[in-house]
């Protein structure tokens, strides 16, 4: 149940981190880089079930 959570959690921030505001355009995709990486990393978790 709280693998679930999580992964929910980080698919939403990951989606508030993509450079869609003008200020946030010059950031580039680095911060949704690192939170997607860290969602396949939860991911993997998860299904291996170590989470």
């Amino acid at each position: 149940m709280s693998s679930t959570l999580l992964i929910v959690v980080l698919i939403v921030v990951l989606l508030a981190v993509l450079p869609a505001w003008p200020y946030s355009a010059g950031w580039g995709y680095y911060p949704s880089g690192i939170l997607g990486l860290i969602l396949l990393i939860v991911i993997i978790l998860a299904l291996l079930g170590r989470l």
